[in-house]
C-alpha cells in the first residue's frame, strides 16, 4: 500500500502528549466526580434502598421479614391516620406558603426602594433565618400560650375567650404556620430582592417617562422580570412546606403531632411508624408516597406559575397589536 505524496504520515504521540490529551479530555469528569459519588452514597442509595425496605415486612427484633409487595402501600393508604396527617400537612402548607410568598414579595419591593439604612434592614430580615428552630418554637410556644401569652392577653383585653392553640385543629395550624412564616419570609424576601436588583433601571425610567405609576411598574415590569426567581421560591417553599417536621414536633414534644393528632404532619406520621413502632416497611412506603405528593404539588405549582406568565405574555402581545392598529388608523 502506497501513501499519496501530498499527505504526511502522522507521527505517533509521545507520552507527554498522550497525558496532555487525557488530562484535557477526562480531567473535568474527575473534578466533578466527588460530588456525584457523595450524592450517590448519601442520596441515591438511601432512596433506592427505601424502595427495597417498603416491599418487605419488618419485625421489631428479627429485622427484614417476608416479601409483601405493595401491601405496605395499600395498608398506609387505608390508614385513616395517614389521611389525617395528609390533611394537616396541606392545611399548614397553605397557611404558611401563600402568606409567606406574598409578604416576602412586598418586603423585597419595599427594600428595593431608595430608603435609608438599606444594609441594616436587609440584614435584619435575615435574622429569623439564622435562629435555631428550637429557639423559634420555644418563643412561639410562649406567644401562643393559651392563658399567659401576649395573644391571650390581647384577646382578654377585647373580651374574647382564650383560644386553645395547642389543642384545636385550625388554631394549632395557624400557630405552626406562624413559626414557618417568621423563619422563612426574610430568606425568600432576600432572594426576590436580589432578582429585583438585577432589573435594568433604564426600563423603569422609560416606563416613568411614559406615565406609568409605581404600582403599574411593579406589576408590568418587576413581576414579569423576576418570574424565574418566583418560580424557584415557589418550588422550594412547596418542598419545604410539605416536609415540615421540626415545628410541629417541638410544638408538643411529648406527642407526635398533638394528643389527638390535630397537627400531625406526614413526616411526623412517618417518624411515628419508623421509630416508636419500628414498622420500617410502612414508614418507607409513606416516604415514597410523600415523595410522589411533593413531585405532583411541585409540578402543579410550576404549571400554575407558567400559566400566569403565558397569560401575561399574551396580554402584552394583544396590547402591542392593538396599539399598532390604532397608530395605523390614525396615520
Amino acid at each position: 500500500m502506497t501513501r499519496s505524496p501530498g499527505r504526511r504520515a502522522r507521527s505517533p504521540l509521545t507520552f507527554r502528549q498522550k497525558l496532555s490529551r487525557f488530562d484535557y479530555t477526562y480531567s473535568p469528569y474527575f473534578y466533578v466526580a466527588p460530588f456525584f459519588i457523595l450524592f450517590g452514597l448519601i442520596g441515591v442509595f438511601p432512596i433506592a434502598y427505601t424502595v427495597n425496605v417498603s416491599l418487605y415486612q419488618w419485625h421489631l427484633l428479627k429485622g427484614q421479614g417476608d416479601f409483601v409487595g405493595l401491601e405496605n402501600y395499600i395498608s398506609v393508604l387505608n390508614d385513616p391516620f395517614f389521611w389525617n396527617a395528609f390533611g394537616n400537612t396541606i392545611s399548614i402548607f397553605l397557611l404558611s406558603a401563600i402568606p409567606q410568598l406574598l409578604v416576602a414579595t412586598l418586603v423585597a419591593a419595599l427594600l428595593d426602594q431608595a430608603i435609608r439604612g438599606k444594609t441594616f434592614w436587609r440584614m435584619s430580615i435575615l435574622l429569623p433565618y439564622i435562629v435555631a428552630p428550637v429557639a423559634v418554637t420555644v418563643i412561639f410556644m410562649q406567644v401562643f400560650n393559651q392563658y399567659h401569652g401576649p395573644i391571650a392577653g390581647l384577646l382578654e383585653l377585647f373580651g374574647v375567650d382564650p383560644i386553645r392553640w395547642a389543642f384545636d385543629v385550625f388554631p394549632s395550624h395557624i400557630a405552626i404556620a406562624s413559626m414557618v412564616n417568621w423563619r422563612w419570609t426574610g430568606y425568600n424576601a432576600l432572594l426576590l430582592l436580589a432578582a429585583m436588583q438585577a432589573v435594568p433601571r433604564d426600563v423603569y425610567e422609560s416606563a416613568t417617562l411614559d406615565g406609568a405609576g409605581k404600582l403599574r411598574r411593579f406589576w408590568s415590569i418587576t413581576i414579569p422580570m423576576i418570574r424565574p426567581t418566583i418560580i424557584f421560591v415557589v418550588i422550594t417553599a412547596t418542598i419545604g412546606g410539605l416536609q415540615i417536621f421540626t415545628e410541629p414536633k417541638l410544638f408538643d414534644a411529648r406527642t407526635n403531632g398533638g394528643s389527638d393528632r390535630q397537627f400531625q404532619t406526614l413526616v411526623l406520621y412517618l417518624y411515628e411508624l419508623a421509630f416508636p413502632r419500628r414498622d420500617f416497611g410502612r414508614a418507607s412506603a409513606t416516604a415514597w408516597i410523600l415523595f410522589m405528593v411533593i413531585v405532583l404539588v411541585g409540578l402543579l405549582s410550576y404549571a400554575a406559575t407558567r400559566a400566569v406568565r403565558t397569560a401575561d405574555v399574551k396580554r402584552s402581545r394583544a396590547e402591542r397589536v392593538s396599539a399598532r392598529a390604532k397608530q395605523g388608523v390614525s396615520s
